[in-house]
């Protein structure tokens, strides 16, 4: 068995040992963290970690070389997607290989990733390493990728600035140079009820909220309509997400209360501040005046959720110019899903996605990464390793 195939086999191994950990988002990933903690530790390799307010999550950031230097990031989160009312054929949290395939959650999205990092760690540290290799382990991504901004400030305030950053998520090893973002806000109209024969008495909040819906919808046609077809993404336009509304008590009763929650997913040219700012200065001029002259106690409240900022291509970046130098590869696409890489390129490091798996696979029941896929990514490692410790670009 060669050293390649060798140390390929050690990055399923290490697969199977991070799935074993429910890190499902509404739980601690503490366990596994501390499982990554003691493995680094063994290697000689110091990590720190910064943890939510309740401290019972952790991001983990690690080096591997010079601590004075920028470095390149390989970044990858540890929480996952809810394995519950899905069908698995086997345990979704202990991995199952069939044929070339191996199962489990996470496999693709995306502790295939992680686990083939973790087990080039012992390589690494045995480099002479002239650039560093920062691992960055974060939490919450699958919930607003809200965890890994505490570990970014913490570079900010206490290390050297990255050079670039690589954020594995499942692109079948293909360089993916910019995402969609997304922002998620939710709208109660509060009107004033009363009994349905006397409509003019009460505030419909109802068709208050319809009005403002119609409005979002038109705001949606226009951007489709003004979408540059050439522009990578799918579709290519901001789109406009509007999947729950709850409202009314009884159909004789006119209804004080209707909430629905919306948002943006948008491209990283749109500027999703003026587009918000559009539907909240309709509601202020046409909405909110007829509800609150039926009462002052009238109101529309919206409330903003999960925001996430779009990954802005930028094909000269030093992020694309590695993956492009070291892979071979000439070209880069774009994704419509959001990931970590906007945080870190707002924060003045160039992000990259670029990772094993297939994101058709990820979320969905029976998630599985192909071998290959885990082999390819080594592969990647391995000369990432060799370009770190020879310092060329």
């Amino acid at each position: 068995m060669n050293a390649a195939k060798s140390i390929g086999e050690e990055c399923i191994a290490m697969l199977g040992n991070l799935i074993a950990y429910d890190t499902t988002s509404v739980k601690s990933n503490l366990q596994l963290i501390e499982h990554v903690q003691n493995y680094l530790n063994d290697l000689g390799i110091e990590s720190h970690l910064t943890f939510n307010k309740e401290n019972n999550k952790a991001n983990l950031w690690a080096t591997i070389g010079p601590p004075d230097k920028g470095g390149i990031v390989l970044s990858g989160h540890t929480d996952v997607v809810p394995v519950a009312d899905q069908n698995w054929t086997s345990d979704p949290f202990s991995i199952v290989q069939r044929g070339d395939r191996l199962f489990g959650r996470g496999t693709s999205d995306m502790k295939g990733f992680v686990a083939c990092v973790l087990a080039h760690a012992a390589d690494m540290k045995r480099r002479d390493l002239k650039i560093p290799l920062h691992f960055a382990f974060s939490y919450d991504e699958e919930v607003g990728c809200t965890g890994v901004l505490g570990l970014i400030d913490d570079i900010i305030d206490n290390r050297p600035l990255p050079i670039a950053v690589i954020v594995g998520e499942p692109t079948s090893m293909q360089i993916i140079g910019g995402n969609k973002g997304g922002r998620t806000l939710r709208t109660e109209v509060h009107g004033v009820d009363g009994h349905s024969s006397r409509p003019e008495l009460g505030a419909n909040a109802i068709m208050a909220a319809a009005r403002i819906i119609g409005f979002i919808e038109n705001l949606q046609n226009r951007l489709r309509d003004k979408a540059d077809p050439d522009n990578g993404f799918v579709p290519p336009y901001t789109t406009i997400d509007l999947g729950m509304i709850s409202g009314g008590a009884a159909n004789n009763v006119i209804p004080a209360l209707c909430e629905f929650s919306w948002g943006f997913r948008m491209i990283p040219t749109d500027d999703v501040e003026a587009l918000e700012a559009e539907v909240l200065q309709f509601i202020d001029r046409e909405i909110t005046p007829s509800l609150k002259a039926i009462s002052p106690n009238a109101s529309v409240i919206t409330k903003r959720g999960i925001d996430i900022p779009a990954l802005l291509p930028d094909e000269n970046s030093p992020a694309e110019f590695l993956l492009r130098h070291l892979t071979g590869l000439n070209r880069s696409g774009r994704v419509s899903y959001g990931t970590e890489a906007g945080h870190f390129q707002k924060a003045g490091m160039p992000g990259v996605i670029f990772g094993p798996g297939s994101i058709k696979q990820a979320h969905l029941p029976d998630e599985y990464i192909e071998v290959d896929q885990m082999h390819q990514c080594s592969e990647f490692l391995t000369k990432l390793t060799d370009w770190a410790e020879n310092e060329g670009m």
